[in-house]
């Protein structure tokens, strides 16, 4: 028996994750555009050859995969411009009449995704494919998220501590920087989860962010916070936080599409990625304490799940990041296509190496 072909052994990997997220996937000798919400077409031609997918949202070009062998990963970003030559292409029956918005490369093991219309276009490592209804939702956008940071109104600083206005202001700039990660460093006692607040407020209201995740690791911190929200009361608006969003605490694997804040432990999220139930008491004590019994083992692989999706969240905030953002729970982070908002105390050599790290 011979050794699968790296190229084609990609492609298939590709097309296993494309029909994962409710992708169609058919051969260009056998193109039926009404097949489903989202078509990918292998091998689609262009007036510069034929690009490795196109992908159709309602009968419409919005993407391009770029597929590459397994071994081309850690340099998928050396072949962004042949990718990006392919969304400028004209489409076969000249379908496009603009450049395609989307582009990924893909190993179908590392995957890269670049929105062509964000302020300066910049690609950022995916766990997988968007769904369908994600790039239209995207597409018929007038800006993108990352186009709405940089028009936010300014920081109204009334009731805010120094530290607080700072703290949200750097992290409204490195928004506008397009920076995937930022490490909040406030005292114990400074209120960094009012912080968290103000800033989740602004987000939701003025960068029209659909959700956000508020992860702790017990789930005391978790009852804290939801407390935090309910009597958050933004200095624009005589309602509170929780009268304006709906801000559920987890205590089951069900996220609710109507949520615009969700409170949970990282123990319940790796679960719900892991297709399980958890146990209300595994959440009660902070697994940092006995991290020696999961140093004895790897970490579980997360898997692609389309109940939920790498979208789900637009912002993850970690509260005690130190304490959860490497080792066993690692994976449940790097799954979301997310920005991430660390928030801590104390934190180590290796908190300030996580929230630096170039994506």
């Amino acid at each position: 028996m011979t050794n699968q072909n790296p190229e084609q052994k990609a492609r298939d990997e590709i097309d296993t994750m494309l029909v994962s997220a409710g992708w169609v996937v058919q051969s260009k000798v056998n193109v039926d555009l009404s097949a489903g919400k989202g078509v990918a077409v292998r091998e689609y031609q262009t007036d510069i050859g034929p690009a490795d997918y196109v992908l159709f949202v309602d009968r419409k070009p919005v993407d391009v995969i770029e597929a590459k062998r397994s071994e081309e990963g850690e340099r998928l970003t050396t072949h962004e411009d042949q990718a990006e030559s392919y969304a400028k292409a004209t489409l076969k029956y000249n379908l496009n009449e603009e450049p395609l918005s989307f582009v990924y490369e893909s190993t179908g093991v590392l995957t890269r995704f670049t929105d062509y219309r964000d302020p300066k276009p910049r690609s950022r490592p995916v766990f997988h494919f968007h769904k369908p209804e994600t790039l239209a939702e995207s597409q018929g956008q007038a800006e993108t998220l990352r186009a709405r940071f940089q028009v936010m109104p300014g920081l109204d600083e009334q009731g805010l501590r120094p530290a607080q206005i700072r703290a949200i202001r750097n992290l409204e700039a490195s928004f506008k920087e397009n920076r995937p990660k930022a490490l909040i460093q406030m005292a114990t006692g400074s209120g960094k989860t009012f912080t968290a607040c103000t800033f989740a407020y602004r987000l939701l209201k003025h960068a029209n962010a659909k959700r956000i995740l508020f992860v702790v690791d017990t789930r005391n911190l978790g009852e804290q916070a939801e407390q935090e929200f309910l009597k958050y009361q933004p200095t624009d608006d005589n309602r509170k936080f929780t009268e304006l969003y709906n801000v559920p605490r987890l205590s089951s694997s069900y996220i609710a599409l109507d949520s615009q804040v969700c409170i949970s432990t990282i123990q319940r999220l790796y679960a719900i990625l892991q297709g399980e139930e958890l146990e209300e008491s595994a959440e009660l004590e902070n697994p940092n304490e006995f991290a020696w019994q999961w140093q004895k083992k790897e970490p579980m692989p997360v898997e692609y799940t389309v109940k939920n999706p790498i979208e789900q969240f637009d912002f993850i905030i970690i509260d005690e990041c130190h304490r959860s953002i490497y080792n066993l729970w690692k994976q449940v982070l790097d799954y979301y296509d997310a920005f991430l908002v660390g928030l801590t105390a104390t934190p180590d050599k290796r908190t300030f190496g996580f929230s630096m790290k170039t994506w």
